[in-house]
């Protein structure tokens, strides 16, 4: 399993600005970032110096969004819904992107979701529960 420390994340959106930026041949992975990165012009500033994105602490008490679990969130997301796993993630992101009218809104939705199951499978030692994050995306998506 791929399991990317911190500033292997913040490297790889870094470069990925800076190659969208530039026109440069993009990785199908960098291509799916590079859209995300067009969807969320406010983090601009934060990819153009990694030495700075390396540097810079996103804690919850700076009350600032980390722009790279933001997009590391909506790539997860993507991927889920592309392969459909966990069972069923693809019918709750279709309902939700309907009823949002906006596939994007529908990822931030699903975020939420998937950041309730990330906390609760840390807060209680558990792997992440699939079934309840769905449960979860349907109820949003009210079915």
């Amino acid at each position: 399993m791929f399991n990317p420390s911190q500033a292997d994340v913040r490297r790889f959106f870094c470069e990925t600005f800076r190659k969208y930026q530039a026109k440069e041949l993009l990785t199908p992975l960098e291509t799916i970032a590079a859209d995300w990165i067009a969807e969320h012009p406010e983090y601009a500033d934060d990819f153009r110096d990694v030495d700075a994105a390396l540097a810079r602490d996103y804690s919850v008490d700076n009350g600032k969004t980390n722009p790279f679990l933001h997009l590391s969130m909506h790539l997860t997301i993507a991927e889920q819904v592309t392969i459909n796993q966990p069972h069923g993630v693809r019918i709750a992101y279709e309902a939700l992107a309907h009823k949002k009218s906006s596939i994007h809104e529908a990822h931030h939705e699903m975020m939420d979701c998937l950041g309730e199951m990330i906390w609760n499978s840390q807060r209680n030692g558990t792997p992440p529960d699939g079934e309840a994050y769905i449960a979860s995306l349907l109820r949003r998506a009210g079915k």
